[in-house]
């Protein structure tokens, strides 16, 4: 059957699309070569090589350590006789509804003298906790609120697979050990790969958590640069740029060479009984639980019923209300609405070029949009800042606005839509446009009454990740929110910056809970059919 051809005004909004995701790092690029200073002596300054060298080594420590505490936790609770295996399944997601400088600042404030686990430990004769900073802290936090990355593919992964090679492996004389090795690990390689991919590219980017830990990455230095010194700004974003393409530019090529399994949903996985492991096992899924899921809601609950008992006391008032709380949920929830509506505005047009009509123009666009991913929040705010304070009349008039702000948080998430908008494209069936098309109906008509019932499960989904993810963005809600529209996470980091803890975990309380009930909707109801 000959391929249709792609409508021109579906491939010219296509090309559009693309080059508006490109633009940022398109021009972070431009600048680095026009801002009058000698772009490759401060590319190879010890100022810029510094921050690099510590988000290297940063980076590399949490996605080892990511990818080992998410793949063991995967094992056990799909392939072991673990207790409570069914109930873990669900809670071990849930670090993903804490920002990460949420979990920093738990962490920091509950350790440090006066903190709860400060308190905790002096009753029992412990007089000094161990101060959470630098390179430690960084790696721990991260680490803690990152595994879920890989846990969940990995888990999805390890359910597919059909139980028969590694029982076949195990009658030849195989331990646990040599059939994880030689048999699992080949079969789930795509998943970790992925999953480790994502890690990595979210622990170069992170701003809160770095900046609270006080550990000199490239984006807590692009943060302190970018208004002071904007040329070495610059040049330390153009190193974040390349170093992001280089590292999914690596990841593709190994994928590539990964072996592919294709396997439908497995009607009996093999079951390995923990024995001995047994209590190790339940250390670790306990110990994980305890220190990333536990450890900083009990924090913030403390902190914020701390805040309002005091309040009632007469103690040193609260310096919000709730009115301010209701304002910047609002402003939250609505730029994070509008976010993920306008990115399935974006996406939904290259989804049909490159899934539907297979054009070369979707499939450039398709991968322009999975390319910004690759690109950290804070250089896409750093672009789009810099643009409008020179671009003349356009800048004048996205100054300072809502729509610049939406522009960027598109930017940044969209891609997280792009893969699940491709599937439902594809889901559609050929025929049932075909006997619409007989039936006299044109290509909008088809469109409302073919395509969008079938693709609405699909679309939502992906619309509610990005939501989801817009909730908890930093750095570009600290540089390109208007003046007047505070968010839960401007206002969150800015009262942990001045120590006004008690402010921050009410407010935080209340992103958390919107950001977990958003996730268990998404994710976590599904986790066990996944």
């Amino acid at each position: 059957m000959t391929q249709k051809r792609a409508p021109r005004e579906l491939r010219a909004v296509g090309l559009v699309c693309s080059l508006a995701f490109a633009f940022p790092g398109l021009y972070l690029i431009w600048r680095n070569f026009t801002s009058g200073a000698d772009p490759f002596g401060l590319l190879f300054a010890s100022e810029t090589l510094q921050p690099f060298w510590r988000t290297v080594r940063l980076a590399i420590l949490v996605s080892i350590s990511a990818a080992s505490l998410g793949t063991s936790l995967a094992w056990l609770t799909t392939r072991t006789d673990l207790p409570l295996r069914r109930l873990w399944r669900v809670v071990l997601p849930i670090p993903l509804v804490f920002p990460t400088f949420i979990g920093a600042a738990a962490f920091i404030r509950t350790l440090n003298p006066g903190g709860l686990a400060n308190d905790l430990l002096t009753s029992v004769g412990v007089d000094r906790t161990p101060e959470l900073r630098g390179l430690f802290g960084a790696w721990l936090v991260l680490t803690l609120f990152c595994y879920p990355y890989v846990y969940l593919p990995v888990a999805a992964r390890l359910r597919q697979l059909p139980g028969s090679l590694e029982q076949s492996a195990r009658i030849l004389g195989d331990t646990v050990a040599q059939t994880f090795r030689r048999i699992v690990l080949r079969q789930i390689s795509s998943s970790l790969t992925a999953g480790t991919l994502l890690v990595f590219l979210y622990t170069i980017s992170d701003f809160g958590a770095v900046q609270l830990m006080r550990y000199d990455t490239l984006t807590r230095a692009i943060e302190s640069n970018y208004l002071a010194r904007p040329p070495m700004a610059f040049a330390l974003s153009l190193i974040l740029l390349v170093f992001a393409g280089a590292v999914v530019a690596a990841e593709r090529s190994v994928s590539r060479r990964l072996p592919e399994v294709k396997v439908h949903r497995a009607q009996q996985t093999a079951s390995y009984a923990l024995g001995h492991w047994r209590t190790p096992a339940m250390l670790l899924v306990g110990g994980t639980f305890a220190f990333s899921i536990v450890a900083p809601s009990v924090a913030l609950i403390d902190w914020a019923a701390d805040g309002l008992l005091r309040n009632q006391r007469g103690g040193r008032p609260l310096t919000i209300d709730s009115s301010k709380v209701f304002e910047a949920a609002t402003n939250t929830l609505s730029s994070s609405i509008l976010t993920g509506f306008v990115a399935l505005i974006a996406v939904v047009p290259i989804a049909f070029l490159a899934g539907r009509y297979r054009d070369r123009i979707g499939h450039f666009s398709h991968s322009v949009v999975i390319a910004t991913f690759a690109v950290p929040g804070i250089l896409i705010a750093l672009s789009l800042r810099f643009w409008t304070l020179r671009s003349g009349f356009f800048g004048d008039l996205l100054y300072d606005t809502l729509a610049l702000l939406i522009f960027a948080y598109v930017v940044r998430f969209a891609a997280l839509a792009m893969g699940t908008a491709l599937v439902a494209v594809k889901t559609v069936p050929e025929h049932l446009h075909d006997a619409a098309a007989t039936l006299g109906a044109d290509r909008w008509r088809r469109f409302r009454t073919v395509d969008l019932p079938l693709m609405r499960p699909g679309l939502l989904a992906a619309s509610g990740l990005v939501v989801l993810s817009t909730m908890k963005e930093l750095p570009i809600s600290l540089i390109i929110a208007p003046i007047g529209f505070p968010t839960l996470t401007t206002r969150i980091f800015g009262s942990f910056e001045d120590a006004f803890v008690a402010e921050a975990g009410i407010m935080a309380l209340v992103l958390v809970c919107a950001s977990g009930f958003l996730s268990w909707v998404l994710v976590l109801r599904r986790a066990d059919h996944l």
